[in-house]
């Protein structure tokens, strides 16, 4: 690379110094490379023209610094330079744009938001965060056309503050009055302008802090780049605006914000997290390991003891499927879904709190304390009268996982709000005039307690867990932690409980370090697993074998949500081991964990004892749905002889019929009554609605 030298640099100009930058700078192959951006503008109708940072500090640092420290002075003096420069590459151009906008990339210092005050005051800054809301694109006034009412001359004024500035009195020697003006619209200019709020991610947060926030104008071509739960760096110079106290009068305290000069999206694909040469080394070898699945397993909250099942799940969960966009638009996510159902005290939470801080993008949050507007999306009205969309939890977690505790606890309506991002993987909205689809490809981790405090082993799942099965069939895998007593079991806990208060640390080491397996993580999702014949074969093999029944009568043991829900799995194992192909270990893995899954909440327990998928998908085994078809086919023969059903007569005709006794027909009836299939006309009789 030519360099000016430093003694010759200072001697020039500021407008001087720029342009022997732009003219000058050479990229490693030689090529004049501003020289070719500046060549390039009219070919695309750019307007603007971006500047490496790094750049400028190796050909002028001491430029670069008055750049950061009076960019009022500076950018003013460099976009002078750029367009004297493209006079010369282009002069047509030139004489059609009046201004070239330079956007500066790559600042070489983060300032962090939550350091942020009066120093960085009219400094160009740069700061990372995550959007977490936008406003509509508006046109801004930057240059007004007034008109005198009583004369007609028209009077230019430059627009430089907030509110428009109104000319002191009319042009016209013989008029010479102070007003009033009416704008000329037609003949003013005006930008697009966007207000944006970028928020602390959730991830840099210290431990019992509130984010904290900035909010950022946007003009020209940075509007509409970035949309909420964009994760993006911003650099621009901080500006004061005078805060208001009660009755108006003005306050000693000013409110900042960023006048944008570029914004960059961070993670639009994968989140990568930075991995040294040396760390990616040692990922590769760690991934040949034949134990390598299980050294992960073993790293995944150590302190926790046993459920070596639920934290193979996590694994999956951590490293996720392969999304694919199919040839019509229809997408199939990657990520995987997953709830823990639990008796009290067995460090469900825990499990949750850890996979949110070992995940490259975690989110924890808890139930109780969620709102539907908190996890999907809000519609937020602004003081100057506007709607605003504000991100929630799902989009902000946007590929990452958001752990969900105590999801029993949410309010229904709340509840009813997550169907669309487990699924569809986004979230849209539609209120205050705002439509708007927000990407949510996240996975969640949710955690839920028995509805009557301990897992009843007599009561189907649904009957357990206060979630319709709308939720629940969205989920992959879910798993039972029941507290059962077990002399082994619990010396072994109370030891491993016992040890980790002594030391302060778990007495299981993990094999990976979570600084560590955070990295591994984010290296391996840039691996795009493909299945084998084999693994195929296999998966179809396992599906058709669980759907192939003795009899017509029998339970539908999966249906397709499943055989995705096994892809998905294999696929995390390979990713898992780095591997670019899904073998038969991993078809093999995925279908041992989803017949343990399914043993434990899939089993129908009032009637045959086998697997019934329908008890996650409809709640109702296919044993209880035909004794309801046998109660209400009864109450239908019988209406036809007398009009309606008297109860006696209902239970006899059961019993010695179907052999169905008296609680059990007591119970069936009181069932179809309460979903108003039957109803009571008058005491002691049934008819069908």
């Amino acid at each position: 690379m030519r360099c000016v030298h430093m003694t010759e640099a200072r001697t020039l100009g500021p407008v001087e110094r720029f342009q022997n930058f732009l003219g000058s700078f050479q990229s490693e192959d030689g090529d004049y490379k501003y020289r070719q951006r500046i060549s390039q503008m009219a070919v695309r109708g750019f307007r603007h023209l971006m500047v490496d940072f790094d750049d400028l500090v190796i050909i002028d640092s001491s430029f670069a610094e008055d750049l950061v420290d009076q960019p009022d002075v500076y950018v003013g003096r460099a976009e002078e330079a750029a367009l004297a420069q493209l006079r010369i590459e282009d002069p047509e151009y030139a004489g059609e744009i009046d201004r070239v906008r330079l956007r500066f990339r790559g600042l070489p210092e983060t300032t962090l938001l939550r350091l942020m005050g009066a120093d960085h005051i009219n400094r160009l800054i740069m700061v990372e965060g995550i959007l977490v809301r936008a406003s509509s694109v508006q046109p801004f006034l930057t240059k007004a056309v007034f008109r005198c009412r009583r004369c007609g001359t028209t009077v230019p004024v430059e627009q430089t503050t907030p509110n428009v500035q109104f000319p002191s009195t009319c042009l016209d020697p013989s008029c010479r009055r102070t007003g009033p003006f009416d704008i000329v619209e037609g003949e003013s200019e005006f930008i697009n302008f966007q207000k944006v709020r970028v928020q602390e991610r959730p991830e840099d947060l210290p431990p019992g802090q509130l984010p904290r926030w900035i909010d950022a104008r946007l003009v020209e071509d940075l509007v509409d780049v970035a949309r909420p739960g964009d994760r993006v760096t911003l650099i621009g110079v901080v500006r004061t605006v005078r805060g208001y106290s009660q009755g108006r009068s003005l306050s000693r305290a000013f409110d900042i914000f960023l006048e944008t000069n570029y914004i960059d999206i961070l993670g639009k694909e994968l989140e990568i997290v930075q991995i040294s040469l040396d760390e990616e080394e040692w990922i590769k070898e760690f991934s040949l390991d034949p134990r390598v699945h299980e050294k992960i397993v073993r790293s995944i909250a150590p302190s926790i003891y046993g459920y070596v099942d639920i934290k193979e799940a996590i694994m999956y969960l951590l490293f996720a499927g392969v999304p694919k966009l199919l040839a019509d638009n229809i997408s199939i996510r990657g990520d995987s879904n997953i709830l823990i159902v639990g008796d009290p005290g067995t460090a469900k939470s825990q499990l949750l709190q850890y996979v949110s801080k070992i995940a490259p993008r975690g989110l924890y949050t808890s139930g109780r304390g969620s709102t539907a507007a908190g996890l999907t999306a809000a519609v937020i009205r602004e003081r100057e009268g506007g709607m605003t969309l504000e991100a929630g939890a799902l989009v902000l977690a946007d590929r990452g996982i958001c752990s969900i505790d105590e999801m029993d606890k949410m309010r229904t309506e709340d509840r009813v709000a997550i169907h669309e991002a487990m699924e569809q993987q986004t979230v849209s909205v539609a209120k205050g005039g705002i439509v708007a689809t927000l990407n949510a490809r996240t996975s969640i981790l949710a955690a839920a307690n028995p509805a009557l405090g301990r897992y009843d082993p007599y009561r189907t799942m649904i009957e357990n867990i206060n979630l319709p099965t709308t939720i629940l069939s969205r989920f992959d895998l879910i798993f039972l932690i029941k507290d059962l007593p077990d002399k082994e079991v619990d010396k072994r806990m109370a030891e491993h409980i016992l040890q980790l208060h002594k030391t302060g640390s778990s007495p299981v080491e993990a094999p990976v370090p979570p600084q560590m397996l955070k990295k591994y993580i984010s290296y391996a999702k840039t691996i795009r697993p493909i299945l084998t014949d084999e693994a195929m074969e296999r998966f179809e093999d396992f599906y058709v074998q669980m759907r192939t029944t003795e009899s017509r009568d029998s339970p539908i043991a999966i249906t397709a949500r499943q055989l995705e829900s096994l892809i998905r799995i294999a696929e995390a194992r390979a990713r898992a081991a780095l591997r670019k192909e899904v073998l038969v270990e991993d078809a093999q893995a995925s279908i041992l964990l989803m017949r343990k899954s399914l043993e434990q909440v899939g089993v129908d327990i009032s009637g045959s004892g086998e697997i019934d998928i329908d008890i996650i998908m409809t709640g109702k085994p296919k044993s209880l749905r035909d004794k309801l078809q046998v109660v209400l086919s009864t109450i239908i023969d019988a209406e036809k002889e007398t009009g309606m059903v008297r109860e006696e007569e209902l239970y006899e005709r059961l019993q010695r019929e179907y052999d169905i006794r008296r609680e059990e027909a007591y119970r069936l009836i009181g069932q179809l009554t309460r979903e108003g299939t039957i109803y009571s006309p008058r005491q002691g009789f049934f008819k069908k609605t």
